[in-house]
């Protein structure tokens, strides 16, 4: 199955609606596991989250786009921007 990339940055001064978002969050990601290969947060220049970066399997960019719909931090308008890109590993662990 095919690789994808997707980084969802925060919107700026957003750690609040994060951090209580949060546990949702993590739930509903615990509940994706199967298609999740590599998963957390990005971090800004204090090391605060500031983001979030998944690879995931997926058919289609299309799935991507539904996977982050339901995503309880998009539902809750945490993200400023959202990037899906395929993705190809070819160097390090495999993913």
């Amino acid at each position: 199955m095919p690789l994808y990339m997707l980084a969802c940055f925060d919107k700026p001064d957003a750690l609040d609606l994060r951090m209580a978002t949060r546990e949702a969050h993590l739930a509903w990601a615990r509940d994706k596991h199967e298609r999740i290969r590599m998963a957390g947060p990005m971090l800004d220049e204090q090391d605060r989250m500031a983001g979030s970066l998944f690879f995931l399997e997926a058919e289609t960019e299309a799935d991507v786009r539904a996977f982050n719909a339901d995503d309880p931090y998009t539902k809750a308008g945490l993200f400023e921007r959202v990037e899906i890109k395929r993705f190809r590993s070819t160097l390090g662990q495999p993913l």
